[in-house]
């Protein structure tokens, strides 16, 4: 399990705190960023070592630069 201040635990509460401003569930977002949902619940839980590729997914879904998705 990675600690609480870990760079996965700090990515997966961006891209929360990202999908709730937008008021999308986990399958919205996994929907616009092609990934899968329990793809996305468990980056969100810090469990994964998300790919450059779904950093970039997940920008593009939200419509910012990885610069801005990585403000972790």
């Amino acid at each position: 399990m990675a600690s609480a201040s870990s760079i996965e635990v700090r990515f997966g509460r961006r891209v929360r705190q990202l999908r709730t401003e937008q008021h999308w569930s986990q399958e919205d977002l996994a929907d616009r960023s092609g990934l899968h949902r329990t793809y996305i619940s468990s980056l969100e839980r810090g469990e994964r070592n998300v790919s450059l590729r779904a950093v970039q997914r997940i920008a593009d879904a939200f419509g910012i630069s990885v610069q801005i998705l990585m403000d972790v």
